[in-house]
């Protein structure tokens, strides 16, 4: 009673100063989503916080230097040899430090789901159109927290000083150099002076552990306040409205439940670290700029840019004394910065082709959306492409195939399987539209009814399907057919005795359907936006104005993303909703 009495006093004189607890009754009735997809982004945060803590107890230990020393700890395979204090102090931390392996393990692990979980977060916003008005602003802050990400995973990875990292770092100071102009000052800037200086991994340390997690931070709050002050999407459904806000409450479903995806994040990445060894820098040795590791893997997050430089055939251009390496720009710098500002303008140039300006909270169906599936599916092909390619020193020993052959395999696969899985995609979504169609009109089948030639039951129905009561048996409709209007078909023909006379006819079966709830109904029906699509312009020749080409680009890509959409109309009459009705195919 005491300690009641005097949290009720404390939480009266917090409330008479800040005004809170309306607010905070209010904050508790809060509705969160309750499907599965939604929780992508909460394992991203509770991977981000798991970083921190651990980066936290890592850099008591740590020391970012590049002074060499000889080192003589307890690992006594590497007793003698010359080290830089950073890769000293990460083996004395595996090796000496309490815990220090595990700690290890689980911030590098911590740091390859982060980045993953921030992928499949971004695209499940993609494919299901989350990023429409009014959620802008938060993809352009998802983007860059993907790119920082990324990044900041690269400073941490190239900490230790290894061997594998070192020889990361050595490609990352290529592909500095290769910027035209600038590249030669880029690099003395980061390095200190000529590669591979004194000055690196200070600076990448300061970087790793002050400056990106900061901004990491405070994205991840704006991020947070603005999905607290929009509200969250949510799939389409019998309740799920525009502009009502379905899903559990914060105290206690959400609250509960977030908390144990938070422990369940936390002991995946215990167990992944305490049984899937990662990153063992004591086995790669200390970083040698006169080495290169053979068979050498950056972390999946970098692995489009070795892929990339290894795709990309060798070609340079030597303008008035200046060596333009486009073997290495192109891949390593102007394929990121393409695929960023793709990311943070694909809202608003959807946007400006559709010309939907109206704010959205029900998410699209992916196959509903077959132009926007397809580009989503097309971009995952072609990184996968990529990533297959940073390996293919490795795949081609496994394959017994020559590294030149399989290099010009993948580079054809990458302009050729992104296309091919684009169309692919589109022709998927509208074949399963019009499977949601026949299933709005037909039911959904869960059985099968007994019944003689003539539509007749054997348990006593009349001949033309029907019980005495006007019930078919079972869930048969009348005159032998399935509810989805299609006749039964018969097991087999009639026998026929041999003086001619007709045998009793033999049973068939027909399917019995059931019709759909509200709330598939509410999923499955997507009404293409007819009062969205464009007329396309009468002129064949967008001349004289450039006014003229745009109309044309944009009505026609106006259609590509429009027409696609089937509606899907629920009717009770008989003969409704055919296909080839009421909605366009391609």
């Amino acid at each position: 009673m005491k300690v009641e009495r005097a949290l009720r006093k404390t939480g009266g004189a917090v409330d008479d100063r800040f005004h809170a607890a309306g607010y905070g009754r209010k904050a508790l009735k809060k509705a969160f989503p309750d499907q599965w997809s939604f929780f992508l982004g909460e394992v991203a945060l509770y991977s981000f916080i798991i970083l921190l803590l651990t980066g936290t107890f890592l850099a008591l230990f740590f020391h970012p230097s590049e002074h060499e020393i000889i080192y003589h700890g307890s690992y006594a395979k590497l007793n003698g040899l010359s080290a830089s204090e950073a890769y000293a102090s990460t083996i004395h931390i595996s090796f000496d430090v309490r815990g220090g392996l595990l700690m290890r393990q689980i911030h590098h692990w911590a740091a390859l789901i982060f980045v993953g979980a921030i992928a499949m977060h971004a695209l499940r916003i993609f494919f299901t159109g989350a990023f429409r008005k009014p959620r802008e602003v938060n993809w352009v802050i998802g983007t860059t927290m993907f790119a920082m990400a990324a990044a900041e995973g690269f400073a941490g990875y190239s900490l230790p000083d290894d061997m594998l990292s070192g020889t990361g770092v050595r490609i990352a100071e290529g592909i500095m150099q290769s910027i035209p102009v600038v590249g030669t000052y880029v690099t003395f800037f980061v390095f200190g002076g000529q590669y591979p200086g004194e000055d690196f991994i200070p600076r990448l340390y300061i970087v790793h552990v002050l400056l990106i997690p900061g901004l990491l931070l405070a994205l991840v709050t704006a991020h947070l306040m603005i999905l607290w002050h929009q509200g969250h999407t949510q799939w389409p459904g019998k309740k799920e409205r525009e502009h009502v806000e379905v899903g559990a409450p914060l105290f206690p479903v959400f609250m509960m439940k977030t908390t144990a995806l938070f422990m369940f994040v936390f002991g995946a990445l215990v167990i992944l670290a305490t049984v899937a060894q990662i990153n063992p820098i004591w086995l790669y040795g200390p970083y040698n700029p006169l080495n290169v590791s053979n068979g050498a893997q950056p972390d999946w997050y970098i692995g489009f840019l070795e892929g990339a430089l290894r795709l990309m055939p060798g070609v340079e251009t030597n303008v008035r004394g200046h060596t333009i390496m486009w073997n290495v720009f192109i891949p390593a710098v102007l394929l990121p910065i393409l695929f960023f500002m793709g990311m943070y303008a694909y809202p608003f140039f959807e946007r400006w082709v559709i010309g939907d300006a109206r704010p959205h909270n029900v998410l699209d169906r992916p196959r509903n959306t077959p132009t926007r599936t397809g580009i989503g599916v097309a971009v995952i092909v072609s990184a996968m492409v990529i990533q297959i390619a940073g390996g293919d020193d490795v795949l081609s020993y496994q394959l017994g195939m020559a590294l030149e052959d399989l290099v010009w395999v993948l580079r054809a696969s990458f302009f050729i399987l992104p296309v091919a899985a684009f169309f692919l995609t589109r022709r998927v979504c509208v074949a399963l539209q019009r499977a949601d169609r026949r299933r709005l009109r037909a039911g959904v089948p869960f059985g099968i009814a007994r019944q003689s030639l003539d539509g007749a039951s054997p348990d006593g129905a009349s001949p033309d399907g029907a019980s005495p009561d006007g019930a078919s048996p079972d869930g048969a409709t009348p005159d032998g057919a399935s509810p989805d209007g299609a006749s039964a078909r018969s097991a087999s023909s009639e026998a026929a005795s041999p003086d001619g006379e007709a045998a009793r006819p033999e049973l068939s079966y027909a399917s019995v359907s059931r019709p759909l709830s509200d709330d598939e109904k509410a999923r499955m029906v997507a009404h293409r936006p007819d009062e969205l699509i464009r007329p396309i312009p009468r002129h064949l020749v967008p001349l004289p104005t450039p006014r003229r080409a745009l109309a044309q680009v944009r009505s026609r890509l106006n259609h590509h993303y429009l027409v696609p959409w089937l509606e899907a109309p629920y009717r009770d009459g008989p003969g409704d909703g055919q296909d080839g009705e009421n909605g366009t195919a391609e």
